[in-house]
């Protein structure tokens, strides 16, 4: 039982700073655009193919890292949603 507990506490918490840092990513995306100027239509077709990812690999394996070190997540899923991550 108190395992549970504190899986159900960890992946709580994870999802908690997650989101936090999610609604700060927006907003300061939010600002940004404000500020900016509208590229010219040229430019947009030059940056769509070297846009940035939107997921952070190296964050999201620290992320998976921390729940297998918490006993939250067991070998076999950690190994399996760290190949997901890698692969994409």
């Amino acid at each position: 039982m108190p395992r549970m507990l504190r899986r159900a506490a960890v992946l709580g918490a994870t999802a908690h700073v997650a989101s936090s840092r999610g609604e700060a990513r927006g907003e300061a995306d939010q600002q940004a655009e404000a500020a900016a100027p509208p590229p010219p239509a040229a430019q947009d077709e030059a940056q769509a193919p070297a846009a940035a990812p939107a997921t952070d690999p190296y964050g999201d394996l620290m992320k998976l890292k921390e729940l297998l070190d918490a006993g939250a997540l067991t070998q076999a899923e950690f190994d399996t949603q760290k190949q997901k991550i890698l692969s994409a």
